[in-house]
């Protein structure tokens, strides 16, 4: 089997194979970029290992390094600095360093002084850019055209939400919830008109998302109130000093956006994509159709959201048991948000598949009876 490139495409991979090797150049050269300064490890010895039974009976190892490290940028560019490690074999909190890393220091020494200083963390930034890549190459290579405006949609997505975050943590009267509405509204046009192009399905999709990802928001919001909250720890968000409830609200908005357009661009596609092959189906046919597709993605999408929004608690989950938590306990304080996210994400998805089928269908019927 032949594969064969055109001149496009071509020029397409070398454009973005270059883009790649130049960025990677980049992350590994840029430490005048930086004002703190930066080290790499020329040397590193064990000086000291012993163990140690936390409470209850938890066994751990610490270990202790002595660094020698090169210094990457600043005026002192050049010279070694002595550095200190400490690190355990559970790696909760720290890291164990080796020849070759690049590591954030403090330089604490006096001017004339051997440099000695403190470490406050790995330089990873070349790592994260390799992720990167790596993402948009699989995204580009599947998904091609489409891909493409994935991948636009998504940083014009992230530019914009941080934009409007940094916005509302410098305004004291400005409304997360109201902000984050806003948001909702622009990244489900954008995205949709990105991804599925300028269309009547296109249209229907933004109306079906809109629609459940609010009502989702609504239900939540009734039963919040009639419930007095009961059963929700805020004690993560005991660091912020905004209200924690609107907080939680506007991260339930958001948390169900993806879902919920994702059943709503998929059933909305299948009912056109049914309709463009037979023109004759009955409304009633289709509904059926539509429902019938909604059954079988409603429980995969609910279990995607479930462990989506589980799996960042696990490491708080373990730290709890480790320390002789009750396991009730230890659900409740870390689970209370993240499973209520996930129901009510999964509401909006359940509301949306009707909501979707219904949308479609008047979309439809009003081609047919022009016609």
């Amino acid at each position: 089997m032949k594969i064969h490139f055109g001149k496009k495409s071509l020029f397409l991979y070398g454009f973005i194979l270059l883009c790649l090797l130049l960025s990677m150049w980049v992350m590994q050269n840029n430490f005048h970029l930086y004002k703190q300064p930066i080290a790499e490890v020329v040397e590193a010895t064990l000086t000291e290992q012993k163990e140690l039974v936390d409470l209850p009976h938890t066994e751990d190892r610490l270990f202790h390094q002595t660094i020698v490290g090169k210094l990457k940028n600043g005026d002192q560019k050049g010279q070694l600095i002595a550095l200190e490690n400490n690190y355990s074999s559970s790696g909760a909190d720290d890291h164990k360093y080796q020849r070759g890393d690049e590591l954030f220091v403090s330089i604490q020494s006096n001017e004339g002084e051997p440099l000695r200083g403190i470490i406050y963390g790995p330089k990873r930034d070349k790592y994260v850019v390799a992720a990167a890549w790596l993402f948009i190459i699989t995204v580009l290579l599947i998904g091609k055209r489409s891909g493409s405006f994935s991948i636009i949609s998504l940083v014009v997505n992230v530019l914009v939400l941080s934009i409007a975050l940094n916005h509302y943590t410098n305004s004291e009267h400005a409304s997360l919830l109201l902000i984050c509405s806003g948001l909702i509204l622009f990244f489900t046009v954008t995205s949709l008109l990105l991804v599925s192009g300028n269309n009547e399905k296109t249209y229907a999709a933004i109306l079906a998302t809109l629609a459940g990802t609010f009502s989702s928001l609504l239900i939540a919001y009734i039963v919040l109130v009639l419930t007095a909250e009961k059963g929700l720890r805020y004690e993560e968000m005991a660091f912020i000093t905004r209200s924690p409830q609107k907080v939680f609200l506007a991260s339930i908005l958001v948390g169900s956006l993806g879902a919920v357009m994702d059943i709503a661009i998929t059933i909305i596609s299948s009912l056109y994509e049914l309709y463009g092959k037979n023109k004759d189906i009955s409304l009633k046919a289709l509904k059926a159709s539509g429902m019938e597709i909604g059954k079988d993605i409603m429980g995969a999408m609910t279990n995607v959201l479930f462990f989506a929004y589980v799996s960042g608690s696990i490491p708080m989950i373990l730290l709890y048991l480790k320390n002789g938590s009750a396991l009730g306990y230890t659900l409740s304080m870390n689970l209370s948000l993240e499973l209520t996210r996930a129901l009510v994400g999964s509401i909006g998805i359940v509301l949306t598949i009707p909501i979707s089928i219904y949308i479609a269908a008047y979309f439809i019927y009003k081609r047919r009876a022009i016609k």
